[in-house]
C-alpha cells in the first residue's frame, strides 16, 4: 500500500483520505490551519496523522486537494520539501460560469505545478473528472496524466487500492484536456444527465 500526504482539509481531502485509509494506505493531513488538519486526521481515524504546513510531507505521494488558484502557490511555498515526491493535482480551473476553463492558453494547473515544483518531483493529474460524492461512494474510472512512468505507476497502484480503475491518458500535456473533461462533466450534470450521480468512464467493446 502507499504512504499518502494530503495538502488541504476540505471535502475532497476528507473523501480521498477516507478512501485511502479504507484501502489500507497510511494518510497524513497537512493544512494551513493546524487545528483543522488535526480535526480531519482525528475524524479519519485508523492512524491518520497531521503534518506541519510547509514541511516535508511524510508520504511518497502528495495529493494537493486545494482550489485551483491555491495549488501552484502552495507547491511553490513547499519548495524543496517536495523534492522526490509524486505530486497529484486534482483541481479543476473552472471559469466563473462553469462552462470553460479559467486559463485560456493550452496549459493546465498540473503543468504549472510542474514548473513550480523542485527538481526530482513528478506531477500527475488525477481525480478531477470525478464528483466528490461519486468518489466517496462509487468505483469510477480515474483518468491520469503525467510524464514520469514510475510516478504514474505509483498513482495507478494507489487508485487501485481505492477500488477504482486508473486509466492513463498520456503525458502531462494531456492534463489540459482532462481539465476540459471536467468542464464536460459539469455540462452533463446541468443538461444531458441532469444530476451529479455519474462519472465519465470507458467501455471496451469486443468485436
Amino acid at each position: 500500500m502507499s504512504n499518502i500526504s494530503i495538502i488541504g482539509t476540505g471535502n475532497m481531502a476528507r473523501t480521498i483520505g477516507a478512501r485511502a485509509i479504507a484501502g489500507g494506505n497510511t494518510v497524513e493531513i497537512m493544512g494551513r490551519d493546524q487545528s483543522k488538519a488535526a480535526d480531519l486526521a482525528k475524524a479519519l481515524g485508523d492512524g491518520a496523522t497531521t503534518g506541519e504546513w510547509g514541511t516535508a510531507p511524510a508520504g511518497d505521494i502528495v495529493v494537493v486537494a486545494l482550489l485551483y488558484d491555491g495549488v501552484v502557490p502552495a507547491v511553490a511555498q513547499y519548495g524543496d520539501a517536495l523534492a522526490g515526491k509524486v505530486i497529484v493535482d486534482i483541481s479543476n480551473p473552472f471559469n466563473s460560469t462553469f462552462d470553460g476553463l479559467a486559463h485560456r492558453e493550452e496549459t493546465s494547473i498540473a503543468q504549472e505545478v510542474a514548473q513550480a515544483a523542485p527538481a526530482g518531483a513528478s506531477v500527475v493529474k488525477a481525480f478531477n473528472t470525478v464528483f466528490r460524492h461519486v468518489l466517496e461512494k462509487g468505483r469510477p474510472d480515474v483518468f491520469i496524466a503525467g510524464d514520469n512512468a514510475q510516478a504514474k505507476s505509483s498513482v495507478e497502484a494507489f487508485v487501485e487500492s481505492l477500488g477504482m480503475r486508473p486509466l492513463d491518458v498520456g503525458g502531462l500535456k494531456m492534463a489540459h484536456w482532462l481539465e476540459g473533461a471536467g468542464v464536460v462533466t459539469v455540462g452533463l450534470a446541468n443538461h444531458g444527465v441532469g444530476n451529479l450521480n455519474f462519472a465519465l468512464s470507458i467501455t471496451e467493446l469486443t468485436v
